[in-house]
């Protein structure tokens, strides 16, 4: 894809599970918002939608899209996970675009007015992420979910220290530098994914920093709020032991025959 030299450059990575329900309608704003920008001079941008795991008609509502804007892209692949498929769409952007690639939920919670400010507060910083836990963020939830973040943010600040007030909010940006270096050096685990990113750039000194964002919550979720926080918290558990002097534990545990785990282990 070719950049013009006095635009910011973002490829905008959308991880993409059974959402033929809203997938359109998040393409059709993004199109537009972005492409205003686009002809102010002030982005030049694409789409890279990562299609992963779906059995639903999620694929053919992305191509119709991908008619109607030719800065839309994607990929499709069998196997499921939103770190899998965010991983492979900062390898497809890598190699178009050495500029800012970052990834935002389908689900429209971030509107693109919302993630373009990422693009404007990146600065001389490796990376910029979206807060829902900041003082002059405002969230549009219920008060379970809410509840869930905040008791999930304090196990991950207890355990890795990680400086942020929101390591799950759906839409993050990221220079080429620290997007190559997520892509050489994570693992990830499903539901660890941007706290194994956040806590490998952190420890590699890269420097991220964190904004207040706009944050509507959206019916359709996928997220079961009784089973999720067991894995989320024994994901934490499983990747501070991977950074640890007792990682060998979790080599010990990867050898036990599966059907012998823990049913909701990580």
């Amino acid at each position: 894809m070719f950049f013009t030299s006095f635009m910011e450059k973002a490829s905008i990575i959308i991880p993409a599970y059974n959402e033929e329900k809203r997938i359109g309608s998040t393409l059709e704003e993004y199109s537009n918002y972005f492409n205003s920008l686009n002809k102010e001079g002030l982005v030049d941008y694409e789409i890279i939608v990562v299609i992963n795991g779906t059995t639903d008609n999620t694929e053919k509502v992305v191509e119709k899209y991908e008619k109607l804007n030719r800065k839309i892209k994607h990929l499709t692949y069998k196997k499921g996970g939103k770190g899998f498929a965010i991983i492979e769409g900062f390898k497809y952007a890598l190699e178009r675009n050495k500029g800012f690639i970052g990834f935002v939920d389908a689900d429209m919670a971030t509107s693109p007015e919302e993630f373009y400010k990422l693009v404007k507060s990146i600065g001389h910083n490796n990376g910029v992420i979206t807060s829902r836990g900041l003082k002059d963020s405002y969230v549009k939830t219920s008060f379970s979910r809410k509840l869930t973040n905040r008791g999930f943010n304090l196990v991950v600040r207890l355990f890795l220290f990680l400086p942020f007030s929101d390591t799950q909010c759906g839409a993050k940006l990221f220079d080429y530098k620290a997007t190559k270096f997520i892509v050489s050096n994570m693992s990830f685990t499903q539901w660890a994914f941007d706290i194994e990113m956040l806590y490998l750039l952190v420890n590699n000194n890269f420097k991220i920093k964190e904004i207040p964002t706009k944050w509507v919550d959206k019916g359709g979720s996928k997220i079961n709020l009784t089973k999720v926080p067991i894995k989320m918290f024994l994901s934490v558990v499983r990747l501070r032991l991977t950074y640890s002097p007792f990682k060998f534990v979790v080599g010990l545990y990867d050898r036990i025959p599966e059907k012998l785990k823990f049913h909701h282990t990580i």
